[in-house]
Parts: structure tokens; C-alpha cells; sequence
């Protein structure tokens, strides 16, 4: 008996939530949110190096959108905790990327995400050169190249989505508990551009 994958229920984002999250500030907040959990207004404030007041706003602003949601039973009037909603996004709404503003919007925010990415990718390779004693045998960076076909590399992109989603189903909700650090995962399958320019 053949087994089913639960298939992922992405959250496909409308114009008006992509239109939202196109700010690199914005950004920057949903990621943290998304990386290290519930945040209060503050405590982004002291990760972003802005004041409480800008961080405050846009948050606000990505609430609205329902990107991210306020945790009524934690914190108080004062102080307002802030977490990403459950469900994963995505960004190729066929309504949205219709329009060509909406287009450069999701530019704008592929680019920031992808750009922090690299940068802690890169503080990591950096840190870890620079401190050899240090043990970290809990990470992997990993490259490989194989001719696919189209279905090939289809059926792959199914197999590692299946894994990555099977390991975030079983960490959600036990982000408090003792001995659990935030991890992030990138998987990376795409085709090389045929003139081998990697720019």
C-alpha cells in the first residue's frame, strides 16, 4: 500500500500582501519572526538596529495582511508579542504576478530574503574557518550537479520538499523547549543557466 503525502497548503499571497511585505525593513522583521519565533516590537528593534516605533508600524502593517498575528495571552498592553501565522507562503499567485507592479514587488522581496540568507550563510562558513576548534557537526553545506530532466528534477524538488515539511510539522510548537536553537534549512534545485554565467 503506497503511502500519501499530505500536500503542503502554501498560502498563495494576494496583491495586497505582497504589496505589504515589499519593504526591506518588513522583511527583515516577518524572517526573524519566521527564524527565531514570537518577537515583541522591542526586542526586533534591538535585532534591526531601528527604533521600537519604526518596528512597531510595520508590523502593524504586516498584521493587517495577516502575514503575522499578535499573541493575545502573552505580554501586555505595553508590551505586544508578535508571531508569523502557521501556514507557509508563497509567491506565485497567477492573479497577482498578472501585474507588473506586483511583479517587482515579489522581486524586491525575493531579493531581500535571499540576500539575508546568504549573508548568514556566509557568516557561518566565516566564523567557522575562523574558529577551527569550534565543533559544529549539526550543519551541512552540500553542492551537487546531475543532468535532470524536467519530470527528474520535478519528482526530486517532491522528495526534499516531503522531508523539509515532515521535519518543520514535528519542531512546530516545541520552539520553547530546553536544548532547541533555531536552525534554518535551504534547499536549493534549479537549472543552470546555459551559458554557464553565473551572474
Amino acid at each position: 500500500m503506497t503511502q500519501q503525502r499530505q500536500v503542503r497548503e502554501d498560502r498563495k499571497l494576494d496583491a495586497g500582501a505582497l504589496r505589504a511585505l515589499a519593504h526591506p525593513l518588513r522583511v527583515q522583521l516577518f524572517d526573524i519572526l519566521s527564524q527565531y519565533g514570537p518577537q515583541t516590537a522591542s526586542s526586533l528593534a534591538e535585532r534591526t538596529g531601528e527604533s521600537s516605533g519604526a518596528t512597531s508600524y510595520h508590523l502593524r502593517a504586516l498584521a493587517k495582511q495577516d502575514l503575522i498575528r499578535e499573541i493575545p495571552d502573552r505580554g501586555s498592553a505595553r508590551e505586544r508579542w508578535w508571531e508569523r501565522a502557521d501556514k507557509s507562503v508563497s509567491f506565485d499567485s497567477p492573479e497577482a504576478l498578472a501585474s507588473p507592479a506586483i511583479r517587482s514587488a515579489t522581486q524586491l522581496i525575493m531579493n531581500e530574503f535571499l540576500g539575508r540568507r546568504h549573508q548568514q550563510l556566509m557568516r557561518h562558513v566565516s566564523e567557522g574557518i575562523a574558529s577551527p576548534d569550534k565543533e559544529d557537526d549539526a550543519a551541512m553545506i552540500s553542492t551537487a550537479n546531475i543532468h535532470l530532466t524536467r519530470d527528474d528534477a520535478m519528482a526530486l524538488i517532491e522528495r526534499l520538499s516531503a522531508v523539509v515539511d515532515e521535519a518543520v510539522a514535528g519542531a512546530r510548537g516545541r520552539e520553547e523547549e530546553p536544548d532547541r536553537l533555531p536552525f534554518t534549512i535551504r534547499v536549493d534545485v534549479f537549472q543552470l543557466p546555459e551559458d554557464g554565467d553565473g551572474r
